[in-house]
């Protein structure tokens, strides 16, 4: 699972292997460890929740996506729904965190070093 954050937005991205999981189980994460020191990591995770829209958790060095599990199942079983996407707004009315789950594509090009085994077929031929 790759994560991307920029500005108020986040981006995950699984791989096939990695959305038969969250099928399965429910829940799929990955982390980050930043050397040696004990602790010095950060998780991130996509989970099957009761919630009615898509949103995100930060607490204990864990960012936690919850997909509502209806949504999610429609999503991971299908080949149409590439991805999931919301846009929380907080009570203040400022301001927004956009959430965003996608189905990892393999590229149209070879990258070296990159592998792409696990991947979704990318749907198109060309650019």
């Amino acid at each position: 699972m790759k994560i991307r954050i920029q500005g108020n937005s986040i981006r995950l991205r699984l791989s096939q292997p990695e959305v038969a999981a969250f099928i399965e189980t429910g829940s799929v994460s990955e982390s980050t460890h930043f050397g040696g020191q004990p602790g010095a990591m950060l998780t991130y995770a996509l989970e099957r929740s009761d919630q009615p829209e898509l949103t995100a958790t930060f607490s204990g060095n864990k960012i936690c996506v919850l997909v509502p599990a209806e949504l999610g199942v429609i999503w991971a079983n299908s080949e149409q729904e590439v991805s999931i996407e919301h846009v929380v707004i907080p009570p203040s009315g400022v301001g927004g965190l956009r959430i965003l789950v996608e189905k990892d594509f393999k590229c149209l090009t070879d990258r070296p070093g990159v592998d792409e085994s696990d991947n979704f077929p990318n749907p198109s031929h060309s650019c």
